[in-house]
């Protein structure tokens, strides 16, 4: 009889867990309908430039989003009080992005470039991302020089990592943490927004956030609020000029909503 039982126990570990309840209709995720905001369009070397109407031309605030659509990133910009864009798609997957940028003139290149096109100077500098583009991000704010030059960073559901005894890899956040800690000085911005969504063979968001707030010494504060486009907000940490915000959601559907959220929270 007990070995009987103890064979019963065993089959009953070995079913496979069930899948996870959550499906993409539990929220509305509303979407963007495709604008094409007025203004100016130039082909760079890498991405495209938008310059939107009336343009400051002595000197104007720029936007450098990567990955996802370029008219959701001009949208963004179009709320920022006469922001000029750069769109970047360089494809699937973090390297994508890393790579080009690792080149250590390329971010200082496209900059001129698109100042030459705008016949203007660039400041302050914005960078923005959503999923994989913090690969270029990461990049860019580890030359001390480009670091300077970039007032705010949009991470948008973006920011993964590798793992280290199950955490999210500090080597893979350094410079993240660099930004995060001088946004609480206040001489940087930072937003950090997150899902729930959970890769399982690297750091989620939400791990590599919970990483840097643990470096920061910062805690989460619960809240229960809708968010742009019907999200649902469920944490948020604000400290200095550096907001995090936590919102529901493990689907796949539930990330694209940061992508479509942008000009919205862009323009906090």
């Amino acid at each position: 009889m007990l070995v009987l039982l103890l064979m019963a126990a065993l089959a009953a570990a070995q079913v496979p867990q069930n899948p996870s309840p959550m499906v993409d209709t539990t929220r509305a995720h509303e979407r963007l309908s495709e604008q094409t905001p007025p203004g100016e369009r130039h082909k760079l070397s890498v991405g495209t430039l938008y310059l939107p109407p009336r343009l400051k031309r002595a000197t104007a605030p720029l936007l450098i989003h990567f990955h996802g659509p370029g008219w959701i990133a001009e949208a963004a910009g179009s709320r920022m009080r006469g922001t000029a864009v750069i769109s970047i798609e360089l494809g699937q997957g973090s390297a994508a992005y890393a790579k080009p940028f690792r080149e250590t003139g390329l971010f200082e290149k496209l900059v001129e470039e698109a100042e030459a096109k705008a016949e203007t100077k660039f400041t302050p500098i914005t960078l923005s991302s959503w999923s994989a583009g913090y690969g270029a991000v990461r990049e860019i704010l580890r030359v001390p020089g480009y670091y300077e030059r970039v007032n705010r960073y949009i991470a948008l559901d973006s920011i993964h990592a590798g793992y280290v005894s199950g955490k999210a890899d500090p080597a893979n956040v350094d410079v993240f943490l660099q930004f995060a800690r001088d946004a609480v000085e206040g001489k940087k911005e930072m937003l950090l927004t997150h899902s729930e969504v959970f890769p399982g063979t690297y750091a989620s968001t939400t791990e590599v956030v919970d990483c840097l707030l643990e470096q920061l010494k910062l805690k989460r504060k619960a809240v229960l609020k809708w968010g742009p486009l019907g999200m649902q907000q469920l944490s948020e940490v604000k400290a200095g000029k550096l907001e995090v915000m936590g919102f529901a959601g493990n689907s796949a559907p539930d990330h694209v909503d940061h992508m479509h959220a942008f000009p919205e929270l862009g323009s906090r």
